[in-house]
């Protein structure tokens, strides 16, 4: 008789470990489905859902836009008037004076400048943040003045518009834009 019994024991609980392991799996897939659906806001009322999707596009959107922003070039600084829409000019001034020799003569030329931009205040900090490059560009320039170019008519005009082309293509170069619109010459001496 007690055979019987530990037969009938060693036959039960085979079965009974193959219903716990059942059970146990079920489980575990059961809280699997219940953590992803709350995790993905399943079981959030759909209005929370709406504004948190807004919230993240919002978000995505003005990311974008500050990227955009920062990769392109500087916008006008608009000047408000009644019947039109003037842009605002700003201007600044080297502290340093540039001194460059005259070609094939012994003179020399010495000369302030400033730069006038309607563009907002990134073309001022380029220029003060390239002044060392933007300086020996200008120097390239006004040691290839001649005596004869000194006389003529038009000479501080045409001097300010090659040296500015010269600065924008520098500024172009190290900041993809230029923005000098003018150049002007406080102060000019030939000697």
């Amino acid at each position: 008789m007690a055979e019987q019994d530990e037969v009938e024991e060693k036959k039960k609980s085979p079965i009974i470990k193959i219903v716990l392991l059942v059970v146990g799996f079920l489980l575990v897939i059961a809280v699997s489905v219940g953590a992803t659906l709350f995790l993905t806001g399943f079981f959030q009322p759909k209005e929370e859902k709406q504004v948190e999707e807004k919230l993240k596009e919002v978000e995505k959107k003005a990311k974008s836009e500050a990227e955009a922003k920062k990769d392109a070039p500087p916008e006008k600084v608009k000047k408000e008037t009644p019947e039109l829409t003037r842009f605002q000019n700003t201007y600044v001034e080297w502290e340093r004076e540039l001194l460059a020799n005259v070609t094939n003569s012994r003179k020399v030329i010495q000369v302030q400048v400033a730069f006038m931009t309607r563009y907002d205040d990134r073309v001022i900090k380029n220029i003060k943040k390239h002044e060392l490059a933007l300086r020996a560009s200008a120097l390239d320039v006004l040691r290839k003045v001649t005596e004869p170019e000194i006389t003529q008519d038009n000479f501080r005009k045409a001097l300010a518009e090659k040296i500015r082309v010269e600065l924008n293509a520098v500024l172009e170069k190290y900041e993809d834009f230029g923005g000098i619109e003018e150049l002007y010459f406080t102060t000019l001496v030939v000697q």
